[in-house]
């Protein structure tokens, strides 16, 4: 063999490796979209996981997952939509709002999305039914009845209210559904309600100081992918400014908030994994029916409690699922 071929063949023998890694993975690939940010969704992520492992699919072994995370900036979600539908995934998740499922459904008709709906998503325009017949099903997270529990709690703990502030981000697609769900469970229990808006930290800290102002007693936060995300801030503003408040996640009341009610945030990821995993075997989301959550969680912080001064009523106590000490 001439010197010159010799080289020729080593030199491509040494291709090879880098060849076969730069070739694509054959693994289904499952798009996860979220408003929300990877650093405080780590828990429901990981929720997730579990419900995909529940039908043997599991991360790294049979599948890959691509995030992206919008970080409550709603404006970013249309692109990357499109950007995760480019890796040709064989599921898109869309989470953290409506915003998001608008996103997703805007960018296919065809891939498979399974999202979780704040709003109703018939009332929306994702799905014609409970039976969803298209490309798009999920969890809807019964909001309609959900508000008329919490401003119905947060009379409980304030008595003699009459009237209660709720606070909106007016960036979301779903706070007009929101401010009607609200007005009408007020409205059954004789409450008036303040609403207020905000879509960043600024704009919360000028609603407290609205609050404050017209004395308004008590606040309600709606599930919104922003105030998700600025938990912290919110029990900290409601704290400063002595606010009973009542909001949509149990990790509200560990950051310091007053109390939640709302679906189980975690079971509902879990439950879209299991729904992704369906998919990935070979369901189709036409077939796969909208789901209602089946746990809620009252969460009480009673050192919240306390430094508000209130007395929480025994027949509230007896409903808690949960007291944060």
């Amino acid at each position: 063999m001439r010197r010159r071929d010799f080289i020729r063949i080593v030199a491509g023998s040494a291709a090879w490796p880098l060849a076969a890694n730069a070739q694509p993975s054959n693994k289904p690939v499952i798009g996860f979209l979220s408003a929300r940010s990877a650093k405080e969704s780590a828990h429901l992520v990981d929720a997730f996981r579990k419900g995909l492992a529940e039908h043997g699919i599991v991360e790294g072994q049979n599948v890959i997952i691509e995030f992206s995370w919008a970080d409550s900036n709603y404006e970013r979600l249309p692109a990357q939509a499109n950007s995760l539908l480019a890796r040709q995934p064989a599921v898109l998740i869309s989470v953290g709002g409506d915003m998001t499922a608008k996103a997703a459904s805007a960018a296919t008709k065809t891939t498979p999305i399974v999202a979780i709906f704040i709003g109703d998503p018939v009332t929306g325009d994702f799905v014609k039914s409970s039976r969803p017949g298209g490309n798009i099903t999920g969890i809807s997270n019964l909001n309609a009845v959900i508000e008329a529990k919490r401003i119905g709690l947060l009379r409980d703990v304030k008595p003699g209210m009459t009237t209660a502030g709720a606070l909106l981000n007016p960036a979301s697609l779903t706070a007009a559904a929101q401010r009607k769900d609200i007005e009408e469970a007020a409205r059954t229990i004789g409450l008036k309600v303040e609403f207020l808006e905000a879509k960043n930290e600024s704009e919360l800290e000028t609603a407290f100081k609205t609050i404050v102002a017209k004395d308004i007693p008590a606040l309600l936060v709606p599930a919104d992918a922003f105030f998700a995300a600025a938990r912290d801030r919110l029990a900290e503003l409601a704290a400063q400014n002595r606010v009973p408040a009542i909001y949509s996640l149990r990790e509200s009341v560990i950051s310091g908030g007053l109390m939640s009610y709302g679906n189980d945030l975690p079971d509902t990821y879990r439950l879209i994994g299991t729904y992704a995993a369906r998919i990935i075997k070979g369901e189709k989301p036409a077939d796969l029916p909208v789901l209602q959550p089946t746990k809620f969680e009252f969460v009480l912080n009673r050192k919240a409690a306390i430094a508000l001064g209130l007395t929480i009523p025994a027949g509230v106590l007896s409903f808690v699922d949960e007291v944060i000490e």
